[in-house]
């Protein structure tokens, strides 16, 4: 399977520009003529909206690849700390990578979510038996007009 994205996009004399200005180890001079290139064609390309995304993406990949583990593994550490706080606060990072609790999740509203889910599976399963004929002649609802106007004389 191949890699998608900007960065896979480029040809590999971009490519390897992206990669060295990463690195930031050479100055566009020498980047320029390690890619053959002249120092304003890499100029041309640092500017150009492709090139950063491939920039953007690259940067990613490498953090993804080279401290993405080893993040995790200190969070795990982490919930061994010494301090409350500490271990609180991995806790509710751990929980916000997962994706079961947002960044602005309180307990309050996680509860209000639970009610709302609860409701609306409840309306669901009512509607449902509502079709089927399940439900019970006096589950209905009726609507009564009280309001006398011209057509009710």
């Amino acid at each position: 399977m191949g890699q998608l994205g900007p960065f896979f996009e480029l040809d590999k004399r971009r490519q390897k520009a992206v990669i060295l200005l990463f690195e930031d180890e050479l100055t566009d001079e020498e980047i320029a003529k390690n890619v053959q290139r002249r120092r304003s064609t890499l100029d041309n390309w640092k500017n150009d909206d492709k090139f950063k995304a491939a920039q953007e993406q690259y940067k990613k990949l490498v953090v993804k690849k080279d401290f993405e583990s080893k993040a995790l593994r200190e969070l795990v550490n982490l919930l061994n700390a010494k301090s409350e706080m500490v271990r609180l606060q991995t806790a509710i990072t751990i929980l916000k990578m997962s994706g079961m609790m947002s960044d602005n999740s309180t307990p309050e509203l996680d509860k209000a979510k639970v009610r709302k889910a609860n409701a609306e599976a409840d309306i669901a399963r009512w509607r449902a038996d509502e079709l089927t004929g399940k439900n019970k002649s006096d589950d209905s609802t009726v609507l009564v007009d009280d309001i006398g106007d011209v057509e009710d004389e």
